[in-house]
Formats: structure tokens, sequence, C-alpha cells
């Protein structure tokens, strides 16, 4: 296997553990970036886009990195929040007017952000083309009443966090996730991540293979929480692929880019709001995400969490959470796509791949990575 990119000496072991990834834990195509103290000091891809290896994996591949797209989302709820455009505090409808219906009056921004605003899923399994529709989303979701008392314990909004943030965003500062993401972050700090994606990029995107053997939300229990929130997308190794998906925001689920475009969009929560000599937000703006919001078992994960403001906080229960130093914050991708962010080591990087593994949070390869990065340390 051929490992292209960089990677400093004094991370010698985190070359060999992606390499490893490759060799003994069917990856097939990869890559991964790790910044420290700002710099750029890992930048590794290898492996092919697709199952039958006829297209290497380049330097600038993008991939549908689901979940770890929703750390973009909250890096906008931040900025505007160090900005004094969004209070993190005050109740949604305040932003929102529509949004208080149903007992909603008082459920409140950090609630979103900390996946406890008791709204983990739509009022029906909603198709593709649904979930493409911005309007049709935030209406169902407005209408609804929380399913259980918002701010008292998470439940994972694996795909309406998106909708619920990016409605606020917009409401605020009259552009879309995508758009507002595009032009205060993804321009000003050349990060090639896109929650949205043009047409003609759509040559630059990897296959995404399904994971081997059975997936973990099988056989649920039709009128559980867990099947409620993930039941009706069918195989999303196909959704995904379709150009409606990849035009569409669904700024939870289908951003498009890589380890190194998430690093660059990430850096600077973990330097003082500071990144490729931009300052993207204040040090106190930063801090802002490590406020613990919830912490117990969550009601759709099945997991022991901790959220800060979008965040998850470190948690021994969860392997791919790097938990050596306590200003941690990361979350995950289904499939295994990862991305931390150690605000003591002011360090930050992500995993992102095509072949999926069966977990919801990240697996064995991005924690093998992340300790790999500690042991060099």
């Amino acid at each position: 296997m051929e490992i292209k990119g960089f990677c400093d000496t004094k991370f010698a072991l985190v070359k060999e553990e992606f390499e490893r990834n490759f060799s003994e834990r069917g990856d097939i195509g990869a890559c991964f970036a790790l910044t420290v103290e700002g710099e750029c000091v890992v930048d590794l891809w290898a492996g092919h886009q697709d199952a039958d290896r006829s297209r290497p994996w380049q330097e600038d591949t993008l991939v549908n990195v689901f979940s770890s797209t929703k750390t973009m989302t909250f890096l906008c709820a931040l900025m505007l929040a160090d900005r004094g455009q969004l209070n993190l505090d005050s109740p949604v409808a305040q932003y929102w007017p529509e949004f208080a219906t149903n007992g909603k009056g008082q459920l409140k921004v950090k609630h979103v952000l900390s996946h406890s605003a008791g709204l983990p899923a739509f009022s029906r399994p909603f198709e593709v083309s649904e979930l493409c529709d911005w309007q049709l989303c935030c209406d169902d979701l407005s209408a609804q009443a929380s399913w259980w008392e918002p701010g008292t314990q998470s439940g994972y909004h694996a795909t309406t966090q998106g909708y619920l943030l990016g409605e606020v965003i917009r409401r605020i500062s009259g552009e879309t996730v995508g758009q507002f993401f595009k032009s205060n972050v993804a321009d000003e700090i050349d990060a090639d991540f896109h929650i949205g994606l043009e047409p003609s990029q759509f040559y630059r995107i990897a296959d995404l293979i399904p994971a081997p053997g059975p997936s973990v939300l099988a056989d649920l229990p039709a009128d559980s929480i867990v099947s409620r929130v993930f039941t009706g997308l069918g195989d999303m190794t196909e959704v995904i692929a379709t150009p409606a998906w990849r035009q569409a925001e669904i700024p939870a689920v289908n951003g498009h880019g890589n380890a190194r475009s998430i690093v660059r969009a990430q850096t600077a929560i973990a330097n003082s709001g500071k990144a490729f000599g931009v300052q993207l937000l204040s040090a106190a703006g930063c801090l802002k995400a490590l406020e613990e919001q919830t912490s117990g078992i969550d009601l759709v994960l099945g997991v022991d969490l901790k959220f800060g403001m979008g965040y998850a906080l470190p948690s021994p229960a969860v392997l791919t959470a790097p938990c050596l130093n306590p200003q941690t914050l990361w979350w995950g991708g289904a499939g295994g796509s990862s991305i931390a962010l150690d605000l003591d080591a002011k360090l930050c990087f992500s995993y992102v791949m095509n072949q999926m593994g069966s977990g919801i949070l990240g697996d064995i390869r991005g924690a093998s990575l992340a300790n790999a990065v500690y042991k060099s340390l």
C-alpha cells in the first residue's frame, strides 16, 4: 500500500497505524490529518475510491462524512454566539417564532445543541426527497411537541439537529447553513468542505462501500425510539450517491469533505479561535463548547455520553473518544469517520474513509489513530 502525503517524523506511529488500517482492518480508501498548535503535521491519504480498486484515492477526493458534518453546524452556531447574534440560553422561538407551537416556547438553543430538545425524529419516516425539502422538514419539527422534557437527557437527533440549528442560523443570518459555512469558514480558511455540493464537483466523490455483515440497526422494534430515528432511509450507500442528496443541505449528515478539510475547519476551536492566520472566533467563544449540558445514557444511542454545546465531551464508555485531556471535544459519523479537538494540547485530528464500518460513532480504525497521536505526544 502506497501511503501518500506527509507525516512529521514525531508522528511515525500514526503513519504505521494508518497503514494497518489497510493491511489489518479492511480500509479501501482513507485519509487522516492532524494539526498541533495550528500547524499541520500529518496529512495522509491512500487506497482507492471504489470497491473495484480502479480509481486511486486522490489528494482532493471527497466523501460523504455523515455526522462528522454536525461539527460544522456547531462551529457556525458558536461563531454567531461569539458575535452576539445568538444567545445559546435563549428559546429557539426567539429566532424562529413558529417553533413555539405545541408547548416549545421555552425550548432553548442549547437543548438543540446537546441533543436534548426531544425532537430526535420527524413525525413519520421521511424519504430522501422529503429530506431535501428544507421547509417541509422545518415545518414538521416546528409542529411537533417534544418527546421528553427538554434539557433533562440526550437522545441523539441524528438527522433533525441539522434542520433545527440550521433554521436558527438562517433566521439570524439570512443564509442557509451551507451558505453561511462557505462564506464565514470555508472561504476564509480554504477548507474544502461542502454542505450542499455543486454538480461540477461530483467527479471527486469516492463511493461509500457498505459495511460487511448485518446492520447494528437491524430488527429494531418498529415503535422504539431508535427505530423512529433511523428508519426510512433504505440503503444509505445508494441514497448518498444520488444527485439530489449531494446537492441538498442536510446539515447533520450530508457534508462532503475529507480529513484535511475537516481539520482546517475545526482547528480554530482548539487554538483559541484562530486558524491559518484567521481569527474565526474569540478564545471565550471556543470555551463555550465545553460547557456540559447533559450526561448519562443517551436515549437513542444507548451509551453513556456527555454533551457540551454540540460536541461530545470525554466519555470512557466510547471507543473513539480520546480521554487523555479534560478539555477535549469530539464526534464521529456513521461508518467510521471521526473528529477530535483537544483544547489542552491544542490539537485537532480527523479520520475519513469510504469503507463503512457497522458503528454509528466511529470504530477501531479511528480509535487506533487517536491512540497513536497521543502516544506520539
